[in-house]
């Protein structure tokens, strides 16, 4: 279809006599278009200006298809036409004005295709200017080192578009936003110099084609001062300077600005390739809170600086900078962006409106703030181009004179001029109004004027704070200071002030810094709320939240206080996290901080009563299962890399204990051996190692992968103590090994412990037959039960005093006397079930099979016990609330109800015990 036959609607003629001359001059088309050439004419001299100069032109535009048209202006350039290549892009410039504003007016096309298409061509104006002046350059033997070749790439200089012509989103009459930068190591030391200096001329030149005003016009004004110290650095700037320009200096705006850079001319990929470079600069990797503030004071600097303060009136109005406008929605889209888009990729799109729809389906925006502000965005943006539609001017600001406010209304369509007024203003109040709550902080109660009753000794701890890392900066102390208020409000409401207090000192000491986190507890009260619950309930979990505050960063998920995943949706978690993580290291990193997360989620889920023991129990293990499933690979990969590998390698990871039988607690290390099973003697890399010592090396490196502290911590402690031989076997064996150690060398209590053996990662058929062999062997009951006993009373020697009522792995008749019992039933029915308390439940002995309720209790209040408090639990160590959440946990309504009920089931479970080792 043919621009004309596509027009939709007309903008009304303010001048009706200029109307008239328009319409004249195109009377042989349809009545659309003299609608439509008469709208523009009559309300817009720099649109009756270009329809004049171009009528010729336009008229055949009328019977084109509008992309067809746009395309044929490009391919019409001659890019090899030096001499005439200025005055060809104004003409094309002129020419794309036109055809735009029909399909603007004409209602062809829409906003987002508008803008589109003028970014386009500013690409292609840009590329062809840069390419025209490199060849220039390189036809003149200025560029050392450099020929033809070097033209299709620019030589290495590469143009990254910023702002909206980075984001496709140029206005009518926008300028561009270029940082120009070259590859230094493409290009030899010894003509450095003399090459920085010929991109800076072509620089140079590239900008004056595209800004120069002549009798043609001009292309675009180009602004090249969004580089790094622009007062300072070259037009053209090396690629390292710059990154180590942002790496140590580079602020908060920069960090806004480059959401929307994108390579646009010159060397494509170089240009790609120094965006991902920088991103860990403009992407933070927890959520960044603090770009809130930096957001709200450059909206503050502006409006002081511009005088854009008071109330909103549209006359004099900036549709841009003013309250309400164009630029309050996009710091609004970018600060949501900063927050976020360090964790989530997804949401690191360029474009306002591509960024407002990411932004509400992850559920960082509720969809009708993203749907109201989409729609305001669409029609500022609409109103903006009309204003510059009048003059060609690169202004957002509306008209001061009535005759100037009439033809932007009618230039919008609108005959009723105080309507069109009445709706800008309806809608500029609209987004000022959503806008400013984005920036107000905590509310210091519910009247703002709530008076705190918090015990003097406690206001002194909290003064105390000032010398500490985490308020060592001017900022964390504002954010604090903001914060204080309503901290106190909430200590002075719990039940146990001091406690809570105690262990939030605690928290806040270790802090190496706080605006950070400061700024995310502004922002998300309810995370504060958490942080206070966790400090009065639970001063462990509080200790691991010091260590580990990007945990927080989870709980703004909407998924957070959902249901737990299984074990393969921690591995698809686990998967995700590290999809698109290429080096070894940021594997491992990258696996901390997801296993954290998870880790920390669970022990809410637990400490917020929405998840019981089983459910718990399982998930810590799953958690595990699923991090040395995802982890294993890439540390095979190292090891392979550095020694080569076997023919028809493979490796197994048993897991015993608590992690085999998927009963782990928030605290549990790893008790794992390393089997594998391999042809050939030596393995095939340029050091090549024996099997025994090439998965001797695998299992080191396993173990310094989940044990060794790195930027983001450890993961877990690894015990291989179970291994055959123990401390003095090798760290990893061959399967046909250890089905003969188990075979023929094994005590009864290591078959005692390969009843809870599970392989978690690798090849698991031939483990779980020799697994299989040994549990359903013959033997003979009552020497089993002799080693059992023997076992059990070294195991208590070894333990001295006798454990207290809380000790309730320890105490006799405890979780280690009844999971030793578990594991003879086990071994002595062949029972294939690896978790303890299915094992009791399948003894033909009744009140063996009753041990599984003992084993129940005691193991919900461990589970209660390993997370509120790091080491020994000690009752006199917890706060009333503390102890509280064991009692409750475990189905209670006292401490003394608890200890008594645990002294008659362990009593109980000591005696039955007993009878069942002594020999009848």
């Amino acid at each position: 279809m043919t621009l004309e036959t596509q027009l939709k609607s007309a903008p009304v003629p303010y001048n009706p006599e200029l109307a008239v001359e328009a319409r004249e001059r195109f009377n042989a088309h349809s009545a659309l278009t003299g609608n439509l050439v008469a709208g523009m004419a009559g309300s817009s001299g720099y649109l009756r200006g270009l329809l004049q100069r171009e009528a010729d032109w336009f008229e055949g535009a009328l019977g084109q298809e509008p992309e067809a048209c746009f395309e044929a202006l490009l391919s019409a350039i001659d890019p090899e036409d030096g001499a005439n290549l200025g005055a060809a892009l104004r003409i094309a410039k002129r020419r794309v004005a036109l055809l735009l504003a029909a399909c603007d007016l004409g209602g062809v096309w829409t906003l987002e295709q508008v803008t589109h298409h003028l970014t386009r061509f500013a690409d292609f104006a840009t590329d062809t200017a840069l390419r025209s002046q490199i060849a220039t350059m390189i036809a003149r033997k200025k560029l050392p080192g450099c020929g033809p070749d070097d033209i299709a790439d620019c030589a290495g200089i590469a143009v990254l578009a910023m702002g909206k012509m980075g984001a496709y989103e140029l206005n009518y009459s926008s300028d561009i936003d270029l940082i120009v930068l070259f590859d230094d190591e493409r290009h030899s030391d010894d003509t450095i110099d003399d090459v920085r200096m010929a991109f800076q001329r072509a620089t140079r030149n590239m900008a004056k084609m595209l800004s120069e005003v002549t009798a043609e016009g001009y292309v675009f004004r180009t602004d090249l001062r969004l580089r790094p110290n622009p007062s300072v650095t070259p037009v053209c700037v090396p690629m390292d300077a710059a990154e180590r320009y942002y790496e140590s200096e580079g602020r908060t705006w920069e960090r806004a600005a480059f959401i929307k850079a994108r390579p646009c001319a010159g060397d494509m990929k170089a240009g790609a390739a120094f965006l991902q470079r920088i991103a860990p600069f403009v992407w933070r990797r927890h959520l960044d809170f603090a770009a809130i503030q930096d957001a709200h004071d450059m909206r503050l600097r502006i409006r002081e600086h511009k005088g854009l303060g008071g109330p909103i009136e549209i006359s004099g109005h900036d549709m841009k900078l003013g309250r309400g406008g164009i630029r309050e929605i996009e710091f609004f889209a970018q600060t949501q962006q900063l927050i976020a888009g360090g964790r989530d990729a997804e949401l690191r799109c360029s474009g306002t409106l591509d960024a407002l729809a990411g932004l509400a389906q992850k559920g960082w925006v509720p969809d009708e703030v993203a749907e109201n502000l989409t729609a305001a965005y669409r029609a500022h943006r609409t109103t903006e181009h009309r204003i510059q539609m009048l003059r060609d001017a690169q202004t957002h600001v509306m008209p001061t004179n009535e005759e100037g406010l009439a033809q932007v209304a009618n230039l919008s369509g609108w005959s009723d001029v105080d309507g069109f007024l009445a709706d800008q203003t309806a809608r500029l109040q609209g987004v000022h109004d959503r806008i400013e709550t984005l920036y107000n902080p905590v509310s210091n109660g519910e009247d703002g004027n709530e008076v705190v009753a918090l015990d003097p000794a406690l206001r002194e701890q909290m003064d105390s704070w000032a010398a500490l890392p985490a308020l060592r900066s001017r900022r964390s102390v504002q954010i604090f200071e903001r914060l204080r208020p309503e901290i106190e409000r909430r200590i002075a409401g719990v039940k146990w002030p001091e406690f809570t207090l105690r262990q939030l000192d605690s928290f806040i000491r270790r802090l190496p810094a706080g605006v950070q986190l400061f700024s995310l507890f502004e922002a998300n009260p309810q995370i504060l709320d958490l942080l206070l619950d966790i400090c009065s309930t639970a001063p462990g979990l509080a200790q691991y939240l010091a260590r580990n505050t990007g945990v927080f960063d989870a709980v703004l998920s909407g998924a957070f206080f959902g249901d737990l995943p299984d074990a393969d949706g921690y591995v698809k978690g686990a998967q995700a996290a590290l999809n698109g993580v290429t080096d070894y290291e940021d594997a491992l990193n990258t696996a901390r901080r997801w296993q954290k997360e998870q880790h920390f989620r669970i022990g809410v889920l637990m400490l917020r009563r929405l998840a019981g023991l089983e459910e718990v129990e399982r998930a810590y293990s799953d958690l595990a299962t699923a991090v040395l499933r995802v982890l294993m690979p890439w540390i095979e990969a190292d090891i392979i890399r550095r020694y080569g590998r076997f023919d028809q390698q493979s490796v197994s990871i048993l897991a015993m204990g608590k992690l085999g039988s998927r009963q782990m607690t928030s605290s549990s290390d790893l008790d794992l051996i390393l089997l594998y099973d391999v042809e050939g003697d030596m393995s095939d890399g340029r050091k090549g190692l024996s099997a025994p010592q090439y998965f001797a090396r695998l299992t080191q490196a396993m173990i310094m992968a989940l044990s060794s502290p790195m930027a983001e911590g450890e993961l877990y402690e690894v015990d291989m103590r179970l291994r055959p031989s123990g401390r003095q076997g090798p760290v990893a064996t061959s399967i046909n090994g250890f089905a003969a150690y188990q075979r023929d060398e094994a005590w009864t209590w290591e078959h005692l412990a390969l009843t809870r053996g599970r392989v978690v990662a690798g090849d698991s058929a031939k483990v779980d037959a020799v697994r299989d062999t040994v549990i359903s062997k013959e033997r003979r009951p009552e020497l089993v039960r002799e080693d059992v006993a023997a076992m059990r009373a070294r195991l208590a020697a070894a333990k001295g005093s006798r454990a207290s009522v809380w000790e309730v792995k320890d105490i006799a008749g405890g979780i280690l006397d009844i999971e030793l019992i578990a594991q003879m039933v086990a071994l002595l029915e062949g029972s294939d079930t690896r978790d303890p308390r299915d094992q009791l439940s399948a003894a033909k002995d009744g009140e063996v099979a009753a041990l599984a309720d003992v084993h129940r209790l005691l193991c919900t209040v461990q589970q209660a016990q390993r997370l509120v408090i790091e080491g020994r639990f000690d009752p006199d160590k917890l706060g009333t609330d503390g102890m509280g959440f064991v009692v409750g946990f475990a189905g209670f309504e006292s401490a003394e109800a608890l200890e008594s009920e645990i002294l008659t089931q362990c009593s109980h479970a000591e005696a039955v015990i007993a009878r069942i080792l002594t020999p009848e």
